[in-house]
């Protein structure tokens, strides 16, 4: 007689830190609470779910009788739920107090709601490196989930990967439970007689567990997801079609655990999922990464060969984009600073790990790093971190150092109102304005890169073809038309103060002084100074008679292109909004209003310039498709210089919207 095969089905509900709370909403509504409600209707149905703390808090105070649903199923032994890092920080990416403090708060949180502890962890993004397992193993996590191509890449097949296998960190015990990627990508796009069909196979081969852990807004959320899912009954078909089935039962990850040995010891390389090991790889290294599998694939040897053609890493994400490696190295040098205090204030550990959330460090199918409300959220922890660390424990006013690890050195000068960062490369551009009284940096851009999938643009729209429906991960969509402008690639840093001269950029700038805020190259002497919350900046500027000398500030203005973002004169005149082309013949004063961020910046120069402003923007893939985003707003400031020796002046000051 067949035995049955036991489904351990998990979804993972997460929303970012900053997320906007329609968005949320809808996702609840769509997803979340149908999900949930259809669930509850099947007691012996048994389930695993995790929800991220910072999601859990905001549902259970927006939707309480919703999330009781939940909490009631744990009671009754229908659900188990899985811990993690509080804010969903990838684990690796963060120092190990901080891994031991983010799983403490959540598990304390799920202990103190449902009654019953955890005993199993979801793994951001299935990050994997052997550091993490000492804090998980600490804080009481016996057991995780990771992809069957981790253990592919040990030499397993997937015919032995029915159960868990143990690993060990210096002596301590974790336990794995390999994710199969075959149910990843059935559930829920195949049609549920589909997904029955495979697991009584499963059952036939002799199978002890099928193993299905993921997102959970592919119920509901991802395009087309909900009227399939829920509508047209493909959820309820799928419960009910298990339960009939004699081949299949359910069961918590936790039961199974309880009543299975080991499958023996494995040691994990450090990888994620496939996909993640092809998104994390710069071009053009990613598209010959990609046209490799493609030909293997095609060769028929894709899934032989996959396991040794493994790609890149999480980490790689700081390497590719420098600005989620300056958000990532400021976070940890606050991280020190709090460790350093003897108590410190349970107000400033919850911003330190906000500023840990994952999703604004990297870049995938999803937006992430791309969303400038995501990078600006992990800012605004940060930027107000800081000011609460600086008036319990002061620091210099000016710090030389080379805080990102990147070979070039970076000039930290601050005051209680306002911080910048200069970096010794060449630019003497700032690559970081924050106000500490508006919690935020200014120089939060993004500059364009060419992603490995702006390749696919040209090949126009796709369609699903067969039953079911596409996973976003297999067709071309198009949310907004794109250009090969819009995807050309940027060559500098979209910093403040970029210098160019007849229309190049300046880009041989060398200190003028072992330690400050001056720069010189042939021509040019460029100094900043700050005093309250004004930036100066003066070019001194001799032989240069007749020339056109500019600079560039690239602003992350958080109303982007919305109607609260607006241009304003001086005779209180709105020539347009952010996101409009911005043309000034003669111009010493230019105010930016953001109702958004409820603060401006105001722009004073000493003589009359050109002033030009647009709207910079990406273009990223997500869920839905092939998106523009604005990311920052453009103003230059073109001179004629009016004599062979002439000093330029440039004030930008900060300041809240007066109420």
């Amino acid at each position: 007689m067949t035995q049955a095969v036991t489904l351990l089905l998990g979804v993972h509900a997460h929303q970012p830190v900053g997320n906007f709370p329609e968005v949320i909403a809808d996702a609840h509504l769509r997803c979340y609470k149908p999900f949930l409600e259809t669930l509850y209707a099947y007691p012996d149905f048994r389930f695993a779910a995790h929800f991220s703390g910072w999601l859990l808090d905001w549902l259970r105070e927006r939707y309480p009788a919703d999330m009781e649903l939940l909490a009631e199923m744990v009671r009754r032994g229908q659900v188990e739920l899985f811990s993690s890092g509080d804010t969903e920080p990838v684990l690796a990416a963060i120092p190990h107090r901080d891994r031991v403090g983010q799983l403490q708060t959540l598990n304390d949180k799920l202990t103190a709601w449902t009654g019953v502890r955890p005993s199993g962890a979801w793994l951001t993004e299935r990050v994997w490196e052997s550091a993490v397992v000492a804090a998980l193993a600490e804080t009481g996590i016996g057991y995780v989930t990771v992809d069957d191509y981790h253990f592919f890449c040990t030499g397993k097949s997937s015919a032995a990967l029915d159960s868990y296998y143990s690993t060990e960190e210096g002596g301590t015990r974790l336990d794995l439970f390999p994710i199969s990627e075959a149910l990843r990508y059935r559930l829920p796009f195949s049609p549920a007689h589909e997904v029955i069909g495979y697991l009584e196979q499963l059952a036939d081969q002799g199978q002890a567990a099928a193993i299905y852990f993921d997102d959970i807004e592919k119920f509901g959320i991802w395009p087309e997801t909900y009227d399939w899912v829920y509508n047209r009954g493909w959820l309820k078909a799928l419960i009910e079609g298990v339960l009939a089935s004699p081949k299949i039962r359910t069961a918590t990850y936790a039961d199974f655990h309880a009543r299975q040995a080991t499958r023996g010891i494995v040691y994990l390389p450090t990888t994620s999922y496939s996909e993640m090991n092809e998104w994390t790889l710069p071009m053009p290294a990613a598209g010959i990464y990609s046209a490799l599998l493609a030909s293997e694939k095609a060769a028929g040897r894709g899934d032989l060969h996959r396991p040794f053609l493994r790609g890149g890493i999480w980490r790689n994400f700081l390497t590719r984009y420098p600005e989620a490696n300056w958000m990532h190295k400021r976070m940890l040098g606050l991280s020190a600073r709090l460790a350093a205090l003897p108590e410190p204030p349970p107000e400033l550990t919850a911003a330190l790990y906000r500023a840990q959330a994952n999703d604004a460090y990297w870049h995938g199918l999803f937006g992430g790093l791309y969303l400038p409300h995501l990078r600006r959220a992990v800012w605004n922890n940060i930027v107000a971190l800081e000011a609460r660390l600086d008036a319990l424990q002061p620091r210099p006013a000016m710090a030389v150092a080379d805080l990102d690890f990147d070979g070039k050195t970076e000039i930290v000068v601050h005051n209680p109102a306002v911080q910048i960062v200069v970096r010794d490369d060449g630019l003497a551009a700032a690559h970081e304005l924050s106000s500490y009284p508006l919690s935020h940096n200014f120089g939060d851009t993004l500059r364009r890169y060419h992603e490995h999938y702006h390749d696919r643009i040209a090949s126009g729209p796709t369609e699903h073809q067969g039953e079911g429906i596409a996973s976003a991960h297999d067709v071309i969509r198009f949310k907004h038309p794109v250009t090969a402008d819009d995807i050309t690639p940027d060559t500098l840093p979209r910093a403040l103060f970029v210098d160019a001269l007849d229309g190049a950029t300046l880009s041989d700038y060398a200190p003028a002084s072992p330690a400050g805020l001056q720069f010189s190259r042939p021509g040019v002497t460029k100094t900043y100074a700050i005093e309250r919350a004004t930036v100066s900046l003066s070019w001194q500027l001799n032989g240069l008679a007749g020339h056109r000398f500019s600079t560039s500030l690239n602003l992350a203005m958080p109303s982007c292109d919305g109607f609260l973002g607006r241009y304003v004169l001086a005779d209180g005149s709105v020539p347009g909004g952010f996101g409009q082309a911005l043309d000034l013949a003669g111009a010493t004063w230019l105010s930016l209003e953001d109702g958004v961020l409820g603060g401006r910046l105001q722009l004073q120069t000493s003589i009359s310039a050109q002033i030009h402003g647009q709207a910079q923007q990406t273009v990223s893939q997500s869920e839905a498709g092939f998106e523009k985003i604005m990311q920052s707003t453009e103003i230059r400031l073109d001179w004629i210089v009016p004599g062979d020796t002439c000093t330029l002046q440039l004030h930008l000051t900060i300041e809240p919207t007066p109420r």
